[in-house]
């Protein structure tokens, strides 16, 4: 179920306003997208927390200025149902080490070192069903990691 700045799960509760607005639109994003609450909540306040560090002024002031979300937002489906439980690979690319759910076409994020990118994608894969699966840069697979927990 949708989320609006009055009717939002309870884990939000002690997130500063601008913050939780950012959560409650992500996680919407998300339950658009197929996710179930369960799912969406950790995702959509782990990177809620990431962009809120992340953000400039200038961003969190458009942020602050933009509506609120409602639980009458639409939000064009995005990824791939299929993708939710896929699993996170790490892969070289032209533009450095990739995250990527594995079936997909765009790297969710790269870095410039491997152990990063590694990092990043055991983050993903605690709030999944998967694993990651590392590859070499001439792309053989190097070995598989399941979640830790």
């Amino acid at each position: 179920m949708p989320w609006n700045m009055r009717d939002y799960p309870r884990s939000m509760k002690n997130l500063p306003e601008l913050e939780r607005k950012k959560a409650i639109e992500i996680g919407n994003a998300l339950l658009a997208d197929g996710y179930p609450d369960h799912r969406a909540i950790p995702i959509a306040l782990s990177q809620a927390k990431k962009w809120f560090q992340d953000a400039t002024a200038k961003e969190k002031q458009h942020l602050r200025q933009d509506a609120n979300p409602s639980k009458r937002d639409r939000h064009p489906q995005k990824s791939n149902p299929q993708l939710i439980d896929a699993n996170e690979c790490v892969k070289w690319q032209a533009d450095g080490w990739a995250v990527l759910a594995e079936g997909s076409k765009r790297a969710s994020h790269v870095f410039a070192k491997k152990a990063d990118a590694i990092a990043r994608a055991r983050q993903i894969v605690q709030h999944k069903n998967s694993h990651v699966k590392i590859y070499r840069k001439d792309g053989q697979l190097q070995k598989e990691l399941r979640p830790r927990g």
